[in-house]
């Protein structure tokens, strides 16, 4: 069992930039691979960026490849998602999100355990 908990969301102007994390609770964080997906009103939640169990490999999304990284520390339980020149079309609610099987998967019916969001807003 993993508990996720999200934090570093708020309300920024197009440009800013913005750290999220994520704090893992429960054994064997190291053995999970993670991942970051987005959901905004009226919208199907997306995938943003993800990350295998030891960090050697990333994955994202085209709509932020190159402006957001994301990054684990095992020894704290912590997943980070680094989010540069923010966009309007970046506001929704941002999840992290755990999977052992899978491996840094694109799609959210492959994570077993979900954190309960933070909302990120990018004003224009």
């Amino acid at each position: 069992q993993v508990q996720l908990v999200e934090s570093g969301g708020g309300l920024v102007k197009a440009g800013a930039s913005l750290r999220l994390s994520c704090a893992a609770s429960g054994r064997s964080f190291s053995r999970y691979a993670m991942g970051w997906f987005r959901q905004a009103p009226g919208k199907e939640r997306e995938f943003v960026a993800a990350i295998n169990y030891s960090g050697s490999s990333t994955y994202y999304a085209d709509s932020v490849k190159g402006r957001c990284t994301i990054s684990r520390d095992n020894a704290k339980n912590m997943v980070f998602l680094q989010m540069n020149s923010l966009k309007p079309e970046d506001t929704a609610v941002y999840y992290c999100a755990a999977d052992m099987i899978f491996g840094a998967s694109l799609y959210p019916s492959e994570y077993d355990y979900w954190g309960q969001g933070t909302q990120v807003t990018v004003s224009s």
